[in-house]
């Protein structure tokens, strides 16, 4: 039987980080769908949400697979029918190297999870969306920098996605946002600054509190 009573966050990157914050945070306003690779990760998130006095349903996959997140988005029309909010905190970090020396398979695992697998989930959860969802996608522009060509090509990728589908849905939904978080202390950074004083970083929990505010939620 689809529940349509219970208003619906779908966060992708669930495990650790900005992801985490943002589902703990929006716990228990909304039910917490928590997608991530870590199956120990989301476990720990659930309990804290727990704490909160929230629930989630936790999804350990791999949002490259195009047969699991086809399987998550069925799930989620059978259940709830719908998706109130969806954060997409998901991405890979390949190691940082010289343009010519880059690695087949980092660019071919970079290229999966952070643009199609951006494209297909917008497919996929853009009816489930509607007219009155909210999708929000993080920006971290690397595009051109030394070393960065792994990441900054296909995060660039990413968000030409998420522009252009901001712009196609302005007047009909679902509504995009596109937020640039403060520099965190995630495994993310920590790969591509290594030794950096990490205390003059933001906390990813006030950034997920900043966030929900800028967002009004």
């Amino acid at each position: 039987m689809t529940d349509h009573t219970q208003d619906i966050a779908l966060i992708t990157g669930a495990s650790r980080g900005l992801g985490a914050a943002l589902a703990e945070a929006l716990a228990p306003r909304f039910h917490i769908v928590a997608v991530g690779r870590t199956t120990g990760a989301l476990e720990e998130l659930d309990d804290r949400i727990k704490a909160k006095g929230g629930s989630a349903t936790l999804a350990p996959m791999d949002i490259a697979d195009a047969a699991a997140m086809a399987t998550l988005c069925r799930g989620i029309h059978d259940r709830w029918g719908k998706v109130d909010l969806w954060a997409h905190a998901a991405i890979h970090a390949a190691p940082l190297a010289p343009a010519q020396h880059l690695d087949e398979k980092d660019w071919q695992r970079s290229q999966a999870v952070n643009a199609d697998a951006t494209q297909r989930l917008i497919v996929y959860l853009a009816p489930l969306l509607g007219a009155e969802g909210r999708a929000v996608f993080f920006d971290d522009p690397r595009a051109g920098e030394s070393f960065f060509g792994n990441y900054g090509a296909t995060k660039a990728a990413q968000m030409a996605l998420a522009r252009s589908w901001q712009s196609e849905s302005r007047r009909t939904g679902p509504r995009v946002d596109i937020l640039a978080p403060k520099p965190m202390p995630t495994a993310t950074r920590a790969r591509f600054h290594p030794g950096e004083n990490r205390d003059a970083l933001a906390d990813p929990r006030d950034e997920a509190a900043r966030i929900l505010a800028e967002l009004g939620l």
